[in-house]
């Protein structure tokens, strides 16, 4: 399928240019031949490919002679993609540096060649920098929608005391078109103001101007208070996983699953009405035993039920920070099996790559047409677009 595909790259490239003669009549781009046959890397194990040759004698503004260069296979390529993604989460299920050849050779066969302890730390390392241009990037003309945050903490194996915990901010949001993207991801101090403050200043600065119209994420304190400074016109909503797991602690396990089914009816209402009614049949049961879990839900009241004013085909993504949640549980598992990361910036490194490998495989909004309309500021009444009278 590689060879078919290459060759069908070559074809199209002559063809476009089959009009173009010199002052004898002879093409200026055509075929010559193949290149020698070099080995891929693939899922599969080694593939050898032989390239074909193309003569082009055009010349570039320059002086230059213009060379084709295949988009399929791309000078020295010598793994597939699918290659560069199964590195990083051999490394999230824990196997070490050290280690990659002898697993890479039991995936991929006996004959896997270039991917040593050494080319693994080569790749890492490339991936530190693909990570810094990455965040660096413009961010002009983009527009989100909707925002989810969340603060992942990891250990770090070999940094001293004092700096072995990390906190992993991530930012990421739905476009126009409802596609979801991973907008930021830094390390902070914790989930402090500060460490969230920075991080939307520098998103702004790269040229996100316009405020999203709902952001969700838990309860910390610090991505809260600086959305307010940074991006004042955008709405909350709490996440109600995390808000679910922190009122539960602090109840008895023996009254979880009730209480666990009673917050469901909360958020799982078709209307603000129901969700109401159910709200206050929660604090009315608990109330008196379990004040500090009542407390511990009755706090966010507001933000918890802020969804019901967007539409209601979006109320699946906007509930909870399951987009980042979902992604970062494998990352978690890695963390437990090999005790934390080793350094701050091969955890950063580690996690930057594994969410861009995710990212590709992210759904898209339901109910993405409506999206416009949350952008035009239509009002939403419990998940209806409310028509004027």
């Amino acid at each position: 399928m590689l060879a078919i595909a290459i060759e069908n790259e070559v074809a199209e490239y002559i063809a476009h240019h089959a009009h173009l003669r010199d002052a004898e009549g002879h093409r200026l781009v055509a075929r010559n031949g193949h290149l020698p046959a070099r080995t891929i890397q693939t899922g599969l194990g080694p593939v050898a490919i032989q390239q074909p040759r193309v003569n082009d004698k055009r010349i570039d503004d320059n002086g230059q002679r213009i060379r084709f260069s295949s988009n399929i296979l791309p000078p020295y390529l010598r793994r597939t993609r699918s290659i560069e993604e199964l590195i990083p989460w051999l490394y999230l299920k824990g196997i070490s540096t050290g280690d990659f050849t002898e697993a890479l050779q039991a995936l991929l066969g006996p004959q896997a060649k270039g991917l040593s302890a050494t080319n693994i730390v080569r790749l890492k390392a490339c991936w530190q920098q693909e990570w810094a241009t990455w965040s660096k990037r413009s961010l002009k003309g983009k527009h989100y929608v909707y925002v989810w945050a969340d603060g992942i903490h990891f250990n770090i194996r070999l940094e001293d005391p004092g700096n072995n915990k990390q906190c992993i901010l991530v930012l990421m949001g739905a476009t126009v078109d409802g596609k979801k993207e991973l907008i930021a991801i830094a390390d902070g101090y914790r989930e402090s103001t500060q460490s969230w403050r920075e991080l939307l200043l520098d998103v702004k600065q790269r040229g996100l101007s316009v405020d999203p119209k709902l952001a969700t994420g838990d309860g910390a304190l610090g991505f809260w208070a600086a959305l307010r400074e940074v991006h004042p016109a955008t709405r909350e909503q709490r996440c109600w996983v995390h808000k679910t797991a922190n009122v539960l602690n602090k109840m008895p396990k023996s009254l979880q699953p009730k209480a666990k089914s009673m917050l469901h009816d909360i958020w799982m209402a078709e209307t603000r009405k129901e969700a109401d009614k159910a709200f206050d049949l929660f604090v009315a049961t608990f109330q008196a035993k379990y004040a500090k879990a009542v407390e511990c839900l009755v706090k966010d009241r507001d933000v918890l039920l802020t969804f019901y004013d967007f539409p209601a085909e979006h109320w699946i993504h906007l509930r909870t920070t399951n987009p980042i949640e979902s992604t970062f549980a494998t990352v978690r598992l890695r963390t437990v099996r090999t005790k934390g990361c080793g350094s701050r910036t091969a955890c950063l490194t580690m996690v930057f790559k594994l969410v861009r490998c995710a990212e590709r495989h992210w759904r898209l909004l339901n109910g993405k047409h409506l999206i416009a309309e949350v952008i035009n500021g239509i009002m939403f009444v419990d998940g209806i677009r409310e028509i004027a009278a």
